[in-house]
């Protein structure tokens, strides 16, 4: 008979322990991090100061990101206005000339805005990789309490240096309130 199979036959998504204070995830996660432990995460209900850089986290993407997105709606809106009163509608009125860089600046300043802001939620949306509706760690025993009053951290099994027996063993002795082994 075919089914899901046994709790063995499913492949391992990572070691998950429940920590019960911002201090206790943070001290893990530095724990975790001098261990050598580079794929992991962690799940607050609140931002913690400092937590990012004890799990490692180094995306810079966004800031660069937005910085393309207004250099190119900068140029958008002056290309725009250029093209327009030079190129296809040439007014000369009253003797001035066809490109008036001050009065340029509003249209230009306010499409660097736009993009910049669009470019911000957008990338902002696509390297988080939403929507995901469904993510293997809401498989977590007591997981829905991470946006009350519990902190987790999920050491990856695809992490180099996962071996199920020593994980285990490190994040005991990192005293969670429990420890669990998410399938994916």
């Amino acid at each position: 008979m075919s089914g899901y199979g046994s709790h063995d036959e499913r492949e391992t998504y990572a070691l998950v322990a429940e920590f019960d204070s911002a201090e206790a995830l943070l001290a893990a996660a530095e724990a975790a991090r001098v261990a050598g432990f580079k794929k992991m995460d962690a799940y607050s209900p609140f931002p913690i100061h400092g937590l990012s850089d004890a799990i490692g986290f180094k995306s810079n993407a966004v800031p660069f990101a937005v910085l393309g997105g207004g250099l190119l709606g900068g140029l958008t809106g002056y290309s725009l206005q250029y093209y327009v009163h030079v190129l296809d509608y040439p007014m000369n009125v009253g003797g001035r000339p066809l490109v008036s860089l001050p009065a340029m600046v509003p249209i230009t300043f306010e499409l660097t805005i736009l993009f910049s802001g669009l470019t911000a939620f957008f990338s902002m949306i696509a390297l988080n990789r939403l929507p995901k509706p469904y993510h293997s760690i809401f498989n977590t025993p007591g997981f829905e309490r991470a946006t009350q009053d519990r902190f987790f951290l999920a050491i990856e099994a695809k992490d180099k240096n996962f071996d199920p027996q020593r994980t285990h063993e490190f994040m005991r002795g990192l005293n969670p309130l429990s420890l669990n082994e998410v399938h994916a």
